[in-house]
C-alpha cells in the first residue's frame, strides 16, 4: 500500500489540511473509490475503512490485478464544519457551495487537444483521452480556494480510472444509486450485490457532480467524434448507502463485500467471490423522481417505510399543526419506490420531505436538488 498525502491550498494561517489517498496494487486497469464527499454522510467512510483493511490483505496475498485507489475521507474541509454540535458537511461554510457540484468539465479541453488524433483503435483512444484529461487539469490556473483545490485533486485521481465509486448516503433512505443509463446493464450486478432498491439514471442531472464529471465526458466525446471508436471507458456511479445514521459494522462489512465482489467481476481481483445474493433492482429515469413537500409548517409523521413500493394516492406522511389542529396528508403522485425521506421531522418551506422514484418522467432540466 502506498499512502499519498496532498496538502490543500488556502488553509487558514497556522493550519494545514490534507487529502489522503491509499493506493493498492499495480497494473493498467484501475478503480477509484472515495467516501463522504458530503462530509456529514458517514456510512461511506465506515465502509471505506472495511475496504482499506481488506484491500491491504488482498494486496499482501497477491490477489490484486490492477490499481485500486481509496480515499476514505474525501472532504477534510467539511469534516471540520460543526456548529454547536451539529455537523454541516454538505455545503462549504466559506462560499455556501455544495461540495459535490461544479467539478471541472473535461470534454471540451480534451476535444480541443485531440482534434484529428482519434482513430479506429479504441484502446489507443482511451489512452489518449486519459492523458489529455490529466493534462487539462494540470493546465488550469492555480486553484482560487481550498474547495477548488480539493475538487481538482479528487478528479485528478479518478479521471483515468475504469471504475469510479463515489460513496454517499441520503438523510434516511433505502440503498440507491445514480448512473448513466448507458451503463445500467453493467451496474446491475453491483446493485444486486448491495441490495439496492432503485437505480436513478440520467445522462446529465445538472450541477456537474463528481460521478458525472468522470463518466459524462466519454459520452460527449463519443458524440463529438462519431467516426472515432470511443468507448464509455469510465464506469462511474454515486452509491447512496442508506441514511446518515447507517454506520453499523454489519452494514459496512456487507457493503465492502459487495463492492469487492463487483471489482472481481470487473477483472481487478483474483479469487473466488460470491454471486449476488439479491435480485437486481429496476433502473428508473431520474426525471421520474417525485419530490414531495409539506403544505404548511408542523410536525411530520411518516406513514410508509423507506424502500416501500407505493401507488398513486397512497399516504406517505402527515403534517400536523398542533396550534390550529390542521392535519394534512401528503400522498404519492406517481407509482414507484419511496427511496428517501428527510430526517428532520419539522416541515419547512421549500424543503423536500420524501422522494419517490417512478418510471414516468416528471421533471426536466436540473434534476439534482442542492
Amino acid at each position: 500500500m502506498q499512502r499519498i498525502d496532498h496538502t490543500l491550498p488556502w488553509s487558514p494561517l497556522g493550519t494545514e489540511r490534507h487529502l489522503s489517498v491509499f493506493r493498492f496494487g499495480a497494473g493498467e486497469r484501475k478503480a477509484y473509490i472515495q467516501a463522504s464527499l458530503h462530509a456529514d454522510e458517514l456510512p461511506g467512510m465506515r465502509t471505506a475503512w472495511e475496504l482499506k483493511k481488506q484491500l491491504g490483505a488482498l494486496e499482501a496475498a497477491g490477489a490484486l490485478k490492477g490499481v485500486i485507489e481509496l480515499v476514505p475521507v474525501a472532504n477534510p474541509l467539511g469534516l471540520g464544519q460543526l456548529l454547536q454540535g451539529a455537523h454541516q458537511g454538505r455545503f462549504e461554510f466559506a462560499s455556501g457551495k455544495n461540495f459535490n457540484r461544479d467539478f471541472v468539465e473535461l470534454s471540451e479541453p480534451v476535444a480541443q487537444a485531440l482534434q484529428g488524433k482519434l482513430g479506429d483503435d479504441p484502446h489507443a483512444n482511451i489512452r489518449l483521452i486519459r492523458l489529455a484529461m490529466v493534462d487539462a487539469l494540470a493546465a488550469l490556473p492555480a486553484p482560487g480556494s481550498a474547495l477548488q483545490g480539493l475538487q481538482r485533486l479528487l478528479l485528478g485521481h479518478a479521471c483515468d480510472a475504469d471504475v469510479v465509486l463515489d460513496l454517499h448516503c441520503d438523510a434516511e433512505a433505502a440503498l440507491h444509486m445514480y448512473a448513466l443509463p448507458q451503463h445500467w446493464p453493467q451496474w446491475r450486478s453491483l446493485a444486486a450485490h448491495l441490495n439496492m432498491r432503485v437505480g436513478l439514471l440520467a445522462e446529465e442531472s445538472g450541477g456537474s457532480s463528481f460521478d458525472e464529471a468522470c463518466s459524462a465526458p466519454w459520452l460527449r466525446l463519443a458524440r463529438q467524434f462519431p467516426d472515432a471508436q470511443i468507448p464509455l471507458a469510465c464506469l462511474a456511479t454515486t452509491l447512496e448507502l442508506g441514511g446518515q445514521a447507517d454506520t453499523g459494522p454489519a452494514e459496512a462489512q456487507a457493503h465492502a463485500r459487495g463492492i469487492l465482489a463487483f471489482l472481481a467481476e470487473q477483472g481487478l481481483l483474483e479469487g473466488e467471490w460470491p454471486a449476488p445474493a439479491f435480485e437486481a433492482c429496476e433502473g428508473m429515469p431520474f426525471e421520474g423522481t417525485e419530490l414531495l413537500y409539506a403544505p404548511h409548517p408542523g410536525v411530520v409523521s411518516y406513514l410508509k417505510p423507506v424502500g416501500a413500493w407505493v401507488e398513486v394516492g397512497e399516504p406517505l406522511f402527515e403534517v400536523i399543526d398542533p396550534l390550529s389542529d390542521r392535519v394534512s396528508t401528503v400522498c404519492a403522485g406517481t407509482p414507484g419506490v419511496l427511496f428517501a425521506v428527510e430526517r428532520l421531522r419539522y416541515a419547512q418551506p421549500g424543503f423536500w420531505l420524501a422522494k419517490v422514484a417512478g418510471a414516468q418522467p416528471l421533471r426536466h432540466g436540473r434534476l439534482l436538488n442542492d
